[in-house]
């Protein structure tokens, strides 16, 4: 069964190295592996966008957008993906990302707002990462 699914399309390049960033589609427990392919882009944190309707997410690279758009490559309603950030070392949830402003939703921030969607993206990232 695979877990994960390498983003083909929206590749990002790391500012450093100049090489690819991969975005990785996450359904399932992240395996160590994944983890440190993930946070090769960032080092310290994973950037996330968790689709909190089907309890899925893509994680990696270094911007929110692109994680958002292999969600939406991959069957995922934009309403229902929402950004966040994982920090292994600390276990943390952070719950800010540009792709979370969206006045129709009434979310006029970076930061999710909302107690249930806050709830509801903690549980996915919890589910996957912990």
């Amino acid at each position: 069964m695979e877990r994960v699914r390498f983003c083909s399309t929206t590749h990002q390049f790391d500012e450093i190295n100049k090489e690819p960033s991969l975005i990785l589609l996450l359904r399932d427990h992240v395996t160590q592996q994944q983890l440190e392919q993930m946070l090769e882009a960032l080092a310290v944190y994973v950037k996330l966008a968790v689709d909190i309707c089907l309890g899925i997410a893509a994680g990696g690279g270094v911007m929110h957008a692109d994680c958002e758009a292999l969600l939406l490559e991959n069957g995922s309603r934009q309403e229902d993906i929402w950004g966040a950030d994982w920090l292994p070392d600390s276990q943390q949830i952070s719950f800010e990302a540009l792709i979370n402003i969206r006045p129709r939703q009434n979310n006029r921030s970076m930061e999710i707002l909302d107690p249930q969607i806050r709830h509801q993206v903690a549980q996915v990232i919890q589910r996957l990462f912990g």
